[in-house]
């Protein structure tokens, strides 16, 4: 039987939520070159693969944090997996914004949250964990626990894994980079001679080249 990782990087892969182009490199909005691009969102057009996620989400929530008393996701890429996870657990669903509103209420945090309740922040991607951990410190501003987060999909880089050691949040994701590069060699999807290019990237992204 597959394992969850495996599992989860076959299916990001099938609808190309997830590409891999060691050769011909992405490049991201922060100026890095990639030889991989990732789009959660793509999964939310797929009914079986969206619910895949909500339900392993959801799985891993219960198993993990049991006394969980709200669901927030971070805005954009993850407020409708995490609206999906909150109402099948029947729970309160919050999102924080990248930034606050320059109108209004000016809210960071959209929606109720009752200080000192226990929280699990829901994440499509984690890249560097810089804006994934800005929604932690909003919602600890805010009063309330977390407990944990769980993404979709992490690159794995050292910076990330230090920055969650350092904010003490504990990181579960569905899959990873290294799965999907065991997936996507054994499936022919890349070559054995494009492994060692995609390997060095994940050490050190922002220098990167092809």
């Amino acid at each position: 039987m597959e394992n969850l990782s495996t599992l989860t990087a076959s299916k990001l892969l099938k609808i190309n939520a997830l590409k891999l182009q060691p050769t011909n490199p992405f490049t991201w909005a922060s100026g890095w070159k990639s030889p991989i691009y990732c789009d959660n969102r793509k999964t939310l057009s797929y009914p079986d693969v969206r619910n895949f996620i909500k339900l392993q989400m959801t799985r891993i929530i219960l198993e993990k944090y049991p006394d969980v008393q709200a669901i927030a996701g971070v805005a954009t890429g993850a407020i409708a997996q995490g609206a999906l996870v909150a109402a099948e657990l029947n729970l309160p669903f919050v999102y924080i914004r990248s930034s606050k509103k320059d109108h209004g209420l000016e809210n960071l945090v959209e929606g109720d949250l009752q200080t000192g309740q226990k929280v699990v922040v829901i994440e499509d991607l984690i890249s560097t964990g810089g804006s994934s951990l800005k929604a932690v410190d909003a919602i600890r501003n805010n009063g309330c626990e977390v407990l944990g987060m769980v993404a979709i999909f992490t690159y794995g880089f050292p910076v990330a894994q230090q920055q969650f050691s350092e904010a003490k949040v504990e990181l579960t994701t569905l899959s990873n980079y290294e799965a999907v590069l065991a997936l996507a060699l054994e499936t022919n999807y890349i070559k054995k001679s494009d492994i060692t290019t995609l390997q060095e990237w994940s050490k050190s992204p922002s220098t990167w080249n092809a």
